[in-house]
């Protein structure tokens, strides 16, 4: 017969792998959208887009190695809460960008939905830390 303590002892040893798991998926998902703005959209395209939206090439610049940097920093799980952080104002940026269209991300221009989801998965992720499979545990 399986005790309270048993069973909650394994759920509380899964509990770093789930948080790896959300943080390899963050760090995949952060890394992918920012070598589709180098490879997809090319560099000079997305330096003029957000330019489009009033915003300094610089910003474009740093969104692109954020995306890049704290894709693999995540990925290998080095400074997860201090990446995590950092990466809120890049996702609230893409929050702002498409809040004219609403809602769902199928919209043209894609909606607001994602981003903000992505943002609370982040701030989720800072609060739980690297979990396991890290780099090293002491930069996690």
């Amino acid at each position: 017969m399986t005790t309270h303590a048993t069973h909650s002892s394994r759920i509380d040893n899964l509990q770093p792998h789930a948080t790896a798991l959300l943080r390899v998926a963050l760090g995949t998902m952060t890394l992918a959208h920012g070598l589709m703005k180098v490879f997809l959209f090319t560099v000079p395209g997305t330096v003029g887009y957000f330019e489009s939206l009033g915003l300094p090439a610089i910003v474009a610049y740093l969104t692109i190695i954020a995306e890049v940097g704290g894709g693999l920093a995540l990925i290998l799980g080095i400074y997860t809460r201090w990446i995590s952080l950092a990466l809120v104002p890049v996702l609230l940026g893409a929050a702002w960008v498409h809040a004219g269209n609403g809602w769902v991300f199928s919209n043209a221009g894609g909606g607001w939905e994602f981003p903000v989801f992505w943002t609370i998965a982040l701030l989720v992720q800072a609060g739980l830390g690297g979990g396991s499979l890290t780099l090293n545990r002491r930069f996690a």
